[in-house]
């Protein structure tokens, strides 16, 4: 059985699964069905030995069981889990090739180094060249009453939207149609973000492939990107999300810091094969 440890990230309800030292068994399908169970979560973070002693190995899964390439919030999980057991207060996580780092700030605080926003519309990606800060997503916009998007790559595609009233939004009605929109081929992660000042703005998310959720790291960290290059706010800013909040801190020409808590659930032993469970 693998040992496992259910946690939130700021309220992203994450499952961490250590299948270190044995062959890879957890899959889409897998993801999709523990994710009705008792261990229901956002995102499943699935560790395995890494290609070199520098790194550890993460396959991230939604709650479709299709493959994330980024998620803040499970990253600083994840390095929560591995310092528990005996890893450390700081570890490179290689996801699907990228290299994240993260260090430990507190007994259940983390930072994370999420590398450089990107907006080049291949980088996304768009299905066309476009303006990515202000992306023209045609009648889709005047039927939902919104403004043109930012578009942004953090390892997983983003649309950012600034709204006056982010509460104001109908997550479950507008958020499905933009994560499938013809413009974003991999779908994409649907933020609404309401700048309360340079240094602050309040964020809901639908996340591609989860639906809505508490907390999105990379979607925060995609949204002070887009406002900073907006002139809406510094580079600097708190993004306070239905679960948490989180500091987001992203230097000229550099990646993108994120800085917030982490807090364990229950942890156990898993059945990849039966969903069954048992103490650790």
């Amino acid at each position: 059985m693998l040992r496992y440890a259910k946690m939130n990230g700021a309220g992203n309800s994450i499952l961490v699964v250590d299948e270190r030292g044995a062959p890879p068994a957890l899959t889409g399908d897998t993801a999709r069905a523990l994710c009705r169970g008792p261990l229901a979560f956002d995102q499943l973070m699935a560790l395995s030995d890494g290609p070199d002693e520098g790194a550890i190995a993460v396959r991230i899964f939604n709650t479709d069981g299709s493959r994330a390439g980024a998620c803040g919030n499970g990253s600083r999980c994840v390095a929560w889990f591995v310092a528990e057991t005996g890893g450390g207060d700081a570890v490179v996580l290689d996801v699907d090739g990228t290299r994240v780092s993260c260090r430990r700030d507190g007994p259940l605080r983390f930072t994370v180094d999420m590398g450089p926003p990107r907006f080049g519309w291949r980088d996304i990606p768009l299905r066309e060249a476009a303006d990515t800060l202000n992306l023209d997503l045609g009648d889709a916009l005047q039927d939902a009453g919104l403004e043109r998007p930012a578009a942004v790559s953090m390892g997983n595609p983003h649309a950012v939207f600034f709204v006056p009233d982010a509460e104001a939004i109908d997550l479950a009605a507008v958020g499905p149609r933009f994560e499938h929109h013809p413009m974003f081929p991999d779908r994409a992660n649907v933020s609404f973000a309401e700048v309360r000042g340079p240094g602050e703005i309040r964020l809901r998310v639908w996340e591609r492939g989860a639906g809505a959720t508490l907390a999105c790291g990379s979607a925060a960290c995609a949204t002070v990107a887009a406002a900073a290059l907006r002139g809406l706010t510094g580079r600097r800013a708190r993004v306070l999300l239905p679960g948490g909040e989180l500091a987001i801190d992203w230097s000229a020409g550099g990646p993108v810091l994120m800085t917030g808590p982490v807090e364990l659930e229950h942890r156990g032993r898993l059945d990849p094969a039966t969903g069954g469970t048992a103490p650790w």
